[in-house]
């Protein structure tokens, strides 16, 4: 399922593009879940709150402050991998987006034929960067966290949480599988601990820290956590 915003400040600009979008995914046998937003403040002031919980952002180049480009350079300072397409009513704007990446530029009012091919390009480079993220669900709400942006998982009972640098996830699993499933870049210490190894600042013996944060590694993990996470930095120094 495709998270789409659209952000415009015209309700009726939306309300076509929505019609537009849904009629994409259907036809695409794509399923979406749609969010709308008046302003750019309005939907960084949401994504604050829900990182990780959009694949695709349609921005009104014309919006008041700030404008649909001011919007946009600051979602892809950060959020890296979130999609942006640009929609506009006047051509001589649609060169304006290269220096944020966008996906498209779209003239208002967008064709159909033009949001099927945006929104086929969009899921090709979620396939093609699938690797890059740590996709999780909680309840409904599904997320895509950038792996560099990962410091640790935590275990408790049946319940994981994955610590990034802006905000924390909960979400049911087992982190012996977690463990396999991410591979080398992650590091056991604990029975309770997978940190990422990229992510640690110093080890000793007894507990490694990440930031702020010291957390244990255990009398069992000792010696492997050590070697995995210093052949880590020193890989990391070449």
């Amino acid at each position: 399922m495709l998270r789409i915003a659209i952000c415009d400040d015209s309700q009726d600009a939306r309300l076509r593009l929505r019609g537009g979008v849904e009629q994409a995914l259907d036809k695409l046998g794509q399923t979406g879940e749609l969010f709308e937003f008046s302003s750019g403040l309005g939907l960084l002031g949401w994504l604050e709150k829900h990182t990780g919980e959009l694949d695709l952002v349609f921005l009104d180049m014309e919006m008041g402050h700030p404008d649909g480009m001011e919007t946009a350079k600051k979602l892809r300072a950060a959020y890296e991998g979130l999609q942006l397409v640009f929609v506009t009513a006047y051509a001589d704007r649609v060169f304006e987006g290269y220096t944020v990446s966008a996906l498209a530029y779209l003239m208002k009012p967008a064709r159909a034929e033009q949001l099927e091919e945006v929104l086929s390009r969009c899921l090709a480079a979620l396939r093609r960067d699938s690797g890059r993220f740590f996709l999780c669900r909680s309840g409904e709400v599904s997320y895509r966290i950038p792996i560099r942006d990962i410091l640790y998982f935590f275990s408790d009972r049946r319940k994981l949480t994955c610590v990034a640098r802006q905000r924390s996830y909960s979400f049911y699993g087992k982190l012996d599988t977690l463990e396999t499933e991410l591979g080398g870049g992650f590091v056991r210490i604990h029975q309770r601990y997978l940190v990422h190894a990229a992510a640690v600042d110093s080890i000793s013996g007894s507990q490694v820290c990440i930031g702020d944060t010291t957390l244990p590694v255990s009398r069992s993990c000792q010696q492997s956590a050590m070697l995995a996470l210093t052949r880590a930095a020193l890989e990391d120094e070449i």
